[in-house]
C-alpha cells in the first residue's frame, strides 16, 4: 500500500491541478452535505456542474443548496441513477460502507462508469478492497480525503489528497478542483486515504503536546498568554496551532471544529495501519489512548482544542 505513494527526489508530492475547459458537465451527486460538504457542494454548483444531494437531517443546508440550483433526491439509490460522479463526504469506513451497500445504497443501482469520490477520513484497505471490487464492475472508486477547514471548504481552498488510477483521475480532477485549491495525486486508490492518516496523526499529535505543555505551564506559573507569546512567530509555530490556541487564549470553542469523538476515530484507523503494516506504534499509540480517555470522560462532542481542558482537569489546574 505504502508502494503506491510516489514523491520526487526533493521528498515533495507531486501532483497537478487544472480545470477542464470542457463545457458539457458531469452530473454530480453529493452525499454528506454538513459542516465540510455544504461548501464543496456549493463551489461544485458555482463551477457550473448540475448537482443533486441526498437530504440531510440538518435541513438548512439541504435548502440552502437546492435554492442555488441543486436537486435533491431521497435516496442514495436514486443519487447513483442521476449522477455521473458521487462526492462522499461522510465520517468515516462504516458510514462509507453504508451508504455503497446499506437499503437503497448506491450499489443498488449503480451502473458501470460510475466514478464515485470518497472524501472521508477512512481505512485504506477497505478503501483498496472497494476499488478492486467495483472496477470489476466498471464501477471506479477513488479517494480523495481533505486537508482544511469549513472556512476553506466554503471558500472552495481546501487541499484534496487523491488515490486514483490514472484514467479515473481524469475524471474526476475537475470536480475535485471545484473545491479544493491544492491537488496532490498521492498514488492508487488506498494511497489518498492512507496519507490522510499520517496527516492527522501529526495534527491530532500537536493538539496532544499543546495540551500537556500548557498543563505542564500552568503547574509552572506559565499563563496561556506568556506561553504564546514565545511560541507565536517562532519556528513551532503553524496554522493548527493558531487554531487550537484559539480556544486557550481567548476561549473560542469553535477555533477549530473537529471533534475529540471524530479524532479518537482517526488515531484508531492510524493505529490500525500500523498493525496492518507491522510498524512500530509507540506514539501514535499513546495518542489514540488520550483520545479516548477524553472521549470516555464525556467530552466527546467537545472540539479538540477543548482537549486543554481535560488534560488540565487531570493534572488540578484547568476546570472541564
Amino acid at each position: 500500500m505504502l508502494n503506491d505513494l510516489t514523491a520526487t527526489a526533493s521528498g515533495n508530492w507531486t501532483g497537478t491541478k487544472h480545470m477542464t475547459e470542457d463545457t458539457t458537465r458531469a452530473r454530480v451527486g453529493f452525499i454528506g452535505v454538513g459542516l465540510m460538504g455544504h461548501g464543496m457542494a456549493k463551489n461544485i454548483l458555482a463551477k457550473g456542474f448540475p448537482l443533486a444531494v441526498l437530504g440531510h437531517r440538518n435541513r438548512a443546508p439541504v435548502e440552502d443548496l437546492v435554492a442555488r440550483g441543486a436537486t435533491e433526491v431521497k435516496s442514495a439509490a436514486e443519487l447513483a441513477q442521476a449522477s455521473d460522479i458521487i462526492v462522499l463526504c461522510v465520517t468515516g469506513a462504516p458510514q462509507v460502507e453504508a451508504v455503497l451497500r446499506g437499503e437503497n445504497g448506491i450499489l443498488s443501482t449503480a451502473k458501470a462508469g460510475l466514478h464515485i469520490v470518497d472524501t472521508s477520513t477512512s481505512e485504506p484497505t477497505l478503501t483498496m478492497a472497494l476499488a478492486a471490487e467495483l472496477e470489476a464492475r466498471g464501477i471506479f472508486f477513488c479517494d480523495s480525503p481533505l486537508g482544511g477547514t469549513p472556512v476553506q471548504a466554503d471558500e472552495g481552498t481546501l487541499s484534496a489528497m487523491v488515490g486514483a488510477q490514472d484514467a479515473a483521475f481524469a475524471v474526476i480532477e475537475p470536480v475535485v478542483a471545484a473545491y479544493a485549491s491544492r491537488i496532490v495525486r498521492v498514488g492508487a486508490p488506498g494511497a489518498g486515504h492512507t496519507m490522510k492518516l499520517l496527516n492527522n496523526f501529526l495534527s491530532l499529535g500537536y493538539g496532544a503536546i499543546y495540551a500537556e505543555a500548557l498543563a505542564l505551564a500552568a503547574k509552572a506559573g506559565v499563563t496561556p498568554q506568556v506561553f504564546d507569546a514565545v511560541i507565536r512567530g517562532g519556528r513551532m509555530d503553524c496554522g493548527f496551532y493558531r487554531t487550537f490556541m484559539g480556544y486557550a487564549l481567548d476561549g473560542d470553542v469553535n477555533a477549530h471544529r473537529f471533534t475529540i469523538t471524530n479524532a479518537h476515530k482517526d488515531m484508531r484507523y492510524v493505529t490500525n495501519l500500523a498493525t496492518n503494516t507491522g510498524a512500530a506504534a509507540f506514539i501514535s499509540a499513546t495518542v489514540k489512548n488520550l483520545y479516548a480517555t477524553a472521549e470516555g470522560l464525556g467530552n466527546g462532542e467537545k472540539n479538540v482544542p477543548l482537549l486543554v481542558d481535560v488534560v488540565g482537569q487531570m493534572n488540578g489546574v484547568r476546570k472541564s
